[in-house]
């Protein structure tokens, strides 16, 4: 019967959970989903992270390559993001070329890097207007449930965090650059940025975490992106239901406890790979 009314009234469905402080999977409206980060995944990869979060899952690969440094910032390297949104993950995505979300959160996650300062790229500079490194920063979805742009910012938090970098130095007689790959370094990672998304429900209601099926009832998203510091990086709001000012405080609060949350976990994660 429930089944059956979910399929005929799914707003209606969702309301009536709603009243009552809950959501049909047994979430409270302000709860995430059980979230998990495995890094150093793809052994391919320079860095990586998969992480989960509730079903929504997002592998990061970087791979790290060598290119003459911009014209306009000689002492600077690159950073590329691309999220993929593959026929694999949901049935809402179509092969060929990038689709409008993909874009949307390929244009998010540059602006997280971009904003955040996550990484100076004066840091990825070898020598000065003649090699710098780029970043290539692949973000592939295996499985859609709502929510991807947190799974995005994570994943590649984490997989930034495992990148190892090999000493470079270029060769005054050849002008050649020569790699000691026995000389490795980790990233300066300068700010940990943490995204955290809430859906809108009926123009007043905020839920945070949701699910794919949550994002369609909505009438309305919101992400913030915080670091370490509860200083704001990113606000990222696609049209829909407004807000006052009192709810988007409630949901800066909620991502400042988030962040928390999930750099915990990390560290975690990270020390537990660690050689005892």
């Amino acid at each position: 019967m429930a089944a059956g009314f979910k399929t005929v009234e799914p707003l209606e469905y969702y309301r009536r959970f709603l009243k009552e402080n809950c959501r049909p999977d047994g979430r409270e409206l302000g709860e995430f989903r059980t979230t998990t980060v495995n890094i150093g995944s793809i052994s391919t990869a320079d860095g990586s992270a998969l992480v989960k979060l509730g079903n929504t899952t997002v592998i990061c690969g970087v791979k790290a390559e060598f290119a003459a440094p911009p014209t306009d910032a000689p002492d600077k390297g690159y950073v590329v993001p691309n999220v993929d949104l593959p026929p694999l993950c949901s049935w809402r995505f179509r092969s060929g070329p990038p689709g409008e979300e993909a874009q949307v959160a390929s244009q998010f996650i540059a602006d997280v890097i971009e904003n955040s300062q996550i990484i100076q790229k004066e840091d990825l500079c070898i020598s000065p207007g003649k090699l710098a490194w780029v970043l290539y920063c692949d973000l592939i979805c295996l499985d859609y449930d709502g929510n991807i742009l947190d799974a995005c910012t994570f994943a590649l938090l984490a997989a930034l965090k495992n990148v190892q970098l090999p000493e470079v130095t270029i060769n005054e007689e050849t002008a050649l650059a020569e790699v000691n790959l026995k000389k490795k370094s980790y990233l300066n990672i300068r700010t940990h940025p943490v995204a955290t998304s809430f859906a809108v429900f009926d123009d007043t209601l905020l839920i945070v975490d949701p699910t794919g099926e949550e994002e369609h009832l909505a009438t309305g998203t919101l992400t913030i992106v915080m670091d370490e510091e509860g200083k704001l990086c990113c606000l990222h709001k696609p049209g829909g239901s407004g807000l006052t000012g009192a709810k988007l405080q409630d949901c800066m609060s909620r991502a400042v406890t988030r962040h928390k949350e999930v750099k915990k976990l990390m560290d975690e994660v990270i020390k537990s790979m660690k050689p005892k």
